[in-house]
């Protein structure tokens, strides 16, 4: 059995090569690369990763790079048991940076030395927070949390056992109602905090339903039309929910951009999914600030995210058109798709007489007008269209220049799309 794999669990990733994070669970801080090794047993490996990411519940070691390749190992804080500050002195100022850790391995006590290899962040505001978070403890604040709601169950479970019998009965059950009640609105608005603990509960239940529909939606179709409108719908409830733990330049610090491209590319599936493949950047950012709550990005940020997304192997890309929209689309988003459906509804009789506007395409792909005009235009630029300008706007029209013969335009083919051309504008005529 691997050491490691034994110490230090295997952690799933999101398509992008970000962990998945578990309930209730935020980021704190980032650093890396950094190389683990421990001080005095030899059995224990070391470990380089890339990234040393901590959270309020693990320390989480990503390999980084592409990710299809990518890795990740956690160390949950309850087994750390102590940390050691960097040290100062003359020493250290021409060493790595090195934070010291006390962990508990099953029954023994572990020290494991932590070094930034000449990477990115500040490793005693990461032992500050690394701190704090063991400090908090939050891990066990929601166990008890738990208890004392399974306690609660189990009460209010013996409670519906006693018969309601008579008069008495009656008004004992409305008095419990009553109790119940007013418990749920003093826990609810007793308090900023408890306020937004119960918002906390509710994102975490909508990101556990996100991560259903992202598993579902690749893993098998959906069945029959009322599923799929139910799955729409959920869809559109879950964009308006937000992010539970969104990267900010405070948690990740130097590795911001990387992080934040990694959550982006995550975040996109869903709309992408619903928008047939493809989004305007524009409209990305507005719904991706929208999830963010508070914690809005500038639209350079969301670039330089986007501009990131070739080194680290995501399915998803950002592409610009000649005319300079720039678009978030899928990897497998096929453009000679598109193409063959725009061609088809170019060659129906009605749009050999009046040709077709943006709108139109629009309504066949399933896209926003803007989006659709760019396909139009590129479709132009293979031959596949001819375009019209008029003060109503633009028009395409089937390409008929393909049509004739460059050795003899004279000739008339009696079949093809020119002949259905002719019998298109006979009708109308």
């Amino acid at each position: 059995m691997d050491p490691t794999a034994a110490f230090l669990p295997v952690v799933p990733l999101t398509p992008s090569g970000r962990p998945i994070h578990l309930p209730s669970e935020t980021y704190l801080s980032t650093v890396g690369p950094i190389e683990l090794t421990p001080d005095e047993n030899p059995s224990l490996p070391s470990l380089k990763s890339q990234t040393l990411i901590l959270t309020s519940h693990r320390l989480l070691f990503l390999s980084g790079g592409a990710s299809s390749s990518s890795w990740a190992r956690s160390l949950p804080l309850a087994a750390v048991v102590h940390a050691f500050p960097p040290k100062k002195s003359i020493k250290s100022m021409f060493s790595s940076p090195k934070i010291r850790i006390q962990v508990l391995n099953g029954s023994r006590s572990e020290i494991l030395t932590i070094a930034l290899r000449g990477g990115k962040g500040d490793l005693d505001v990461f032992f500050e927070r690394l701190w704090e978070a063991m400090r908090a403890r939050v891990w066990e604040v929601e166990e008890k949390e738990r208890e004392a709601k399974e306690e609660e169950r189990v009460s209010e479970e013996v409670r519906i056992r006693v018969p309601v019998v008579g008069v008495s009965g009656i008004l004992r059950k409305e008095q419990e109602s009553w109790e119940s009640t007013d418990k749920s609105l003093l826990e609810a608005f007793q308090d900023l905090n408890a306020l937004m603990s119960k918002a906390k509960e509710m994102v975490m239940l909508a990101e556990k339903m996100r991560l259903k529909l992202l598993s579902g939606s690749t893993s098998q179709a959906s069945a029959g039309e009322e599923e799929m409108g139910s799955k729409q719908e959920m869809q559109d409830w879950m964009l308006s929910i937000g992010i539970i733990s969104p990267v900010t330049k405070e948690s990740a610090g130097a590795m911001y951009h990387q992080q934040l491209s990694r959550q982006l590319a995550d975040f996109v599936k869903l709309p992408l999914e619903k928008a047939g493949g493809m989004m305007a950047v524009i409209d990305i950012y507005c719904l991706f600030n929208r999830a963010r709550g508070t914690e809005l990005i500038s639209p350079e940020d969301l670039l330089q995210a986007c501009a990131l997304w070739e080194k680290i192997d995501v399915p998803v890309m950002l592409r610009k058109f000649d005319s300079g929209v720039m678009v978030i689309q899928n990897k497998a988003h096929s453009d000679e798709e598109v193409f063959a459906r725009i061609k088809s509804l170019a060659e129906k009789p009605d749009a050999l007489r009046t040709g077709i506007s943006p709108s139109d395409a629009a309504l066949t792909l399933g896209i926003a007008p803007a989006l659709a005009k760019e396909h139009l235009l590129t479709a132009e630029t293979k031959g596949l269209l001819c375009r019209d300008i008029s003060p109503d706007g633009f028009r395409f029209y089937a390409n008929l220049f393909i049509e004739f013969d460059p050795k003899n335009i004279y000739s008339i083919r009696e079949y093809g799309l020119f002949q259905a051309w002719i019998s298109a504008t006979s009708v109308s005529g």
